[in-house]
């Protein structure tokens, strides 16, 4: 009922608090959609994930700007958030209670999203006892790799991609001179 990615994203949210990986595994699966078919409750919860990565590491302005996006394009979008399993009003005013404290200087803290329904709660509770994993735990704040995940992980893979599309760019330029 719920996409395999969807439950990942809430067991890296609730449980292992990688907002970083959260990040990739929903931006994975929106974009394995057409883009004329891409839900843009997914980018929502993409941006709520940004948004405590950077008030985890202390980067404010990034935390305004995504959650104030996240807020305001989930709420265009309160009946995709139900048919997720959410409760819309719940998050809604958790969101914003969320970017108020950011923007008092309020220290990080972890963040739960309010499942509404009781076949997410299942599905997700599911996906955790899969991984031996409690349904939540908080962020370990002493996790250097978990907090500044966007520098240390390895981009090899990005990197080779990324030559390759310059390289082929090259190979058409100089067969179109021929």
């Amino acid at each position: 009922m719920y996409p395999q990615p969807y439950l990942d994203y809430l067991v890296q949210f609730h449980v292992e608090r990688d907002y970083f990986e959260c990040h990739e595994i929903l931006e994975e699966y929106w974009k394995s959609s057409p883009p004329e078919q891409r839900k843009a409750v997914w980018v929502g919860l993409i941006q709520i994930a940004v948004a405590l990565y950077h008030q985890r590491r202390g980067n404010q302005n990034g935390a305004i700007k995504m959650l104030t996006s996240a807020i305001r394009l989930l709420e265009q979008h309160r009946e995709d958030v139900q048919q997720l399993g959410l409760d819309s009003a719940a998050l809604h005013l958790l969101l914003t209670k969320r970017l108020e404290e950011i923007s008092t200087g309020i220290a990080y803290r972890s963040l739960c999203l309010p499942i509404r329904e009781e076949a997410l709660q299942r599905a997700y509770e599911h996906a955790c006892a899969l991984r031996n994993a409690p349904v939540s735990r908080e962020s370990d704040l002493n996790d250097h790799y978990l907090m500044n995940k966007h520098t240390l992980r390895d981009r090899t893979d990005v990197f080779a991609e990324r030559q390759r599309q310059i390289d082929l760019r090259e190979q058409r330029r100089k067969a179109s001179e021929k």
